[in-house]
């Protein structure tokens, strides 16, 4: 009986070992982890109105960067534009305030959009 199992437990272990063996050569895809900017962006309200990549209500994010790439007071322009609210940059649509946002979570997702261009 004693042989059987140390048979078992020997066949049990050269699995497992292959199989890590294997998964070395073959890992599992990882997915990039999420920016937090972006991550800001899908847990609030400013997927009602945007997207990354196509007008809804306001511009695509990546418009955005495009119109405001190299620009020295990019950051702070559109920080305030996103937490007291702006018309005129994109139309006559009004985006509206975001006072729940801190500075530091607007400026996150601000810089996020920047590198969208």
């Amino acid at each position: 009986m004693t042989d059987t199992w140390q048979h078992e437990a020997a066949g049990v272990t050269l699995t497992l070992a292959l199989a890590a063996f294997i998964a070395m050569l073959f890992p599992f895809p990882v997915r990039a982890a999420v920016p937090p900017g972006e991550q800001l962006f899908q847990n609030n309200d400013c997927v009602t109105c945007h997207a990354v990549d196509h007008k809804i209500v306001g511009p695509s994010f990546e418009d955005v960067a495009k119109k405001f790439a190299g620009q020295p007071n990019a950051v702070p322009t559109l920080v305030d534009a996103v937490k007291n609210g702006h018309v005129g940059t994109w139309g006559m649509v009004p985006m509206p305030p975001h006072p729940n946002l801190s500075d530091a979570q607007i400026t996150e997702i601000v810089n996020w959009i920047l590198t969208l261009k």
